[in-house]
C-alpha cells in the first residue's frame, strides 16, 4: 500500500475506485466494507483507494470537541496497509477546505485527482460545504462525470456505527476483551519510552514509561491489564499499569509497562502495546509492600493467562 499524506503529492492516473470516510479503529464493521472495495478495484481493474481526513473534522470545527479515536493516524494506516488496499490518501481537514461546495469536492479530489471510476459510499454519507449534499447528489455527479456510485447498504452501515460506539464503550469500561472482538485485532497503544520516577525498580518491577504524544488517543479505564509488544524483532509480554498510582501519591495519569524477563535499554525507542486483557481495577494499598505482594499476583495472573491462551 501507498500512504499519501499529503494529497497534492499523489500523482497517479490510474483509473481508481473509491470509499470516503474516517475509518477509526478499522473495526471488524470497516474491514467488511474495505476488503468490498479492494475486491471490486481487483474485479475491475482498478486501483482502491481510500480518502480519509486528519484532523478529524470535529476537531477543526468545534474548538471544544473533546473527541477521543481508538487509533493515532499512524495507527490506522498500519492497519489498513496490512489489509490490502493499494492507497491510503490524507486530506488535511481545514475549516478552509470544509466550505468547498458538493461538486468542486467532486470534480477537483474524486475526478481530477483521483481518477475515479466508482465510489463506494453509505446511504448516509454528506459532503461538502455544510455538508448539504447526498449519496443522490452524488449518484447526479457521477452521470455528469463519468463515476459510477455504489451504495453500502444500511446493514452495513449500522454495524460499523454500532461497533464503533461498542468499541469506545467497552475500552472505557475496561473490557478490552469486548473490544478486541470488535475490532478483529488487539487494540494498541503506541507511545515512547521516557524516563519516569524508577519507583518500580525499587520495589523489583521496573517500568518502561510510555508516553502517548496524541492527545486524541482514547485511553482505556485505568486499571492492570496483559499486554505484548514487539522490541528489535522480538516478541515480549508484560503487564500495563493505566492510573496515577495513589499508593505512592500519584497526581498524574500515566500508563506504564513491566516486561516480563527484560531488563534492555529501550528509552527513546517508540513502540506499540498490545493489549490482551484486563487484570484489575487500580487499587491504593495500606503500603509499597502490599502493592509489591499484589504485582507478583499479577504477575502470576499473566503468567497463567500466557500459558493458557499461548502456550
Amino acid at each position: 500500500m501507498s500512504e499519501v499524506k499529503n494529497i497534492e503529492a499523489y500523482t497517479s492516473k490510474e483509473p481508481t475506485v473509491v470509499t470516503i470516510g474516517t475509518f477509526d479503529g478499522v473495526h471488524i464493521g470497516h474491514q467488511k466494507i474495505i476488503k468490498h472495495l479492494i475486491n471490486t478495484g481487483k474485479k475491475e481493474g482498478l486501483k482502491s483507494v481510500i480518502l480519509t481526513f486528519f484532523p478529524h473534522p470535529r476537531m477543526v470545527l468545534q474548538k471544544d470537541s473533546n473527541i477521543k479515536l481508538i487509533n493515532t493516524i499512524d495507527e490506522r494506516s498500519q492497519i489498513l496497509k496490512d489489509l490490502g488496499l493499494d492507497y491510503l490518501l490524507i486530506k488535511k481537514f481545514t475549516k478552509d477546505f470544509s466550505r468547498l461546495s458538493a461538486e468542486d469536492f467532486v470534480k477537483d479530489l474524486l475526478v481530477d485527482k483521483l481518477h475515479a471510476k466508482k465510489v463506494i459510499i453509505g446511504y448516509d454519507h454528506r459532503f461538502g460545504r455544510n455538508r448539504n449534499a447526498d449519496i443522490n447528489d452524488l449518484k447526479t455527479f457521477g452521470n455528469l462525470y463519468g463515476f459510477d456510485v455504489e451504495e453500502i447498504s444500511v446493514q452495513d452501515i449500522d454495524d460499523v456505527a454500532v461497533s464503533s460506539t461498542k468499541i469506545r464503550n467497552a475500552l472505557s469500561e475496561g473490557n478490552i476483551v469486548k473490544a478486541n472482538s470488535f475490532l478483529g485485532y488487539h487494540f494498541m497503544l503506541t507511545g515512547i519510552v521516557v524516563k519516569g520516577k524508577a519507583l518500580g525498580r525499587q520495589i523489583d518491577y521496573p517500568t518502561a514509561n510510555i508516553l502517548i504524544e496524541e492527545n486524541y488517543k482514547l485511553i482505556p479505564k485505568q486499571g492492570a491489564y496483559i499486554v505484548r509488544s514487539v522490541i528489535d524483532g522480538v516478541l515480549i509480554y508484560g503487564m500495563m499499569n493505566i492510573g496515577v498510582n495513589p499508593t505512592v501519591n500519584g497526581e498524574k495519569e500515566t500508563v506504564e509497562v513491566h516486561f516480563l524477563n527484560y531488563n534492555s535499554d529501550i528509552y527513546g525507542k517508540k513502540i506499540q502495546i498490545d493489549l490482551l486483557d484486563r487484570i484489575r481495577d487500580e487499587v491504593k494499598f495500606e503500603s509499597v509492600e502490599a502493592l509489591k505482594n499484589q504485582l507478583t499476583k499479577d504477575k502470576e495472573t499473566t503468567l497463567h493467562y500466557i500459558a493458557k491462551h499461548l502456550g
